[in-house]
């Protein structure tokens, strides 16, 4: 497993190594005593797979109490997937970064706590798969909008296809509830 580093400390890119042959392939997408060892959490307690049609933009979402690191990956298609700082305090408060995740390169991408995070399907369809470190609580969910400028995600020139809430999500700038660094 090689793990990459972004522009933000926190957040990785994990690449796993890839057994293939003329079967198929094979590879770890998780094991916990080597995400501990090289620093990443190593307790998920949900695990979550979603199902999107192409333009469809999920995000950017967060939970505030009990917050969720994620660790994301796709088995059929592709997504941009981005995280955003949006810890108060943070030197890289309000940046963000996108990696593509495929079926094809089968890329991770972990997003810790504290992070919104969000994901536009470029493929026809997509199925990803994401580990959580805390339960989902319906209750405690926030997010942003998704075009706000002032973090400037460049998701592509098509109109995304939002949820009504997404729709409607404030701006970083107008966000009343954060989590601090």
């Amino acid at each position: 497993m090689k793990i990459e580093n972004t522009n933000i400390e926190e957040v990785k890119v994990i690449i796993p190594k890839v057994f293939e042959d003329f079967r198929g392939y094979f590879f770890e997408s998780f094991k916990s005593n080597e995400y501990l060892s090289r620093g990443l959490p190593a307790e998920f307690v949900q695990d979550n797979e979603v199902r999107s049609k192409k333009n469809v933009l999920r995000g950017l979402h967060y939970q505030l109490d009990k917050p969720q690191g994620k660790l994301v990956r796709v088995v059929h298609g592709n997504i941009l997937d981005v995280a955003v700082d949006i810890r108060i305090g943070s030197p890289t408060f309000g940046q963000h970064h996108m990696v593509e995740l495929s079926a094809e390169n089968k890329k991770m991408f972990f997003v810790p706590e504290g992070f919104a995070h969000g994901y536009l399907v470029t493929s026809q369809e997509s199925i990803v798969l994401y580990k959580c470190t805390n339960i989902y609580n319906a209750k405690d969910e926030y997010g942003i909008r998704w075009d706000d400028a002032t973090i400037g995600i460049a998701w592509g020139k098509n109109p995304p296809i939002l949820s009504e809430r997404d729709k409607n999500l404030p701006t970083l700038n107008e966000q009343k509830f954060l989590p601090e660094y």
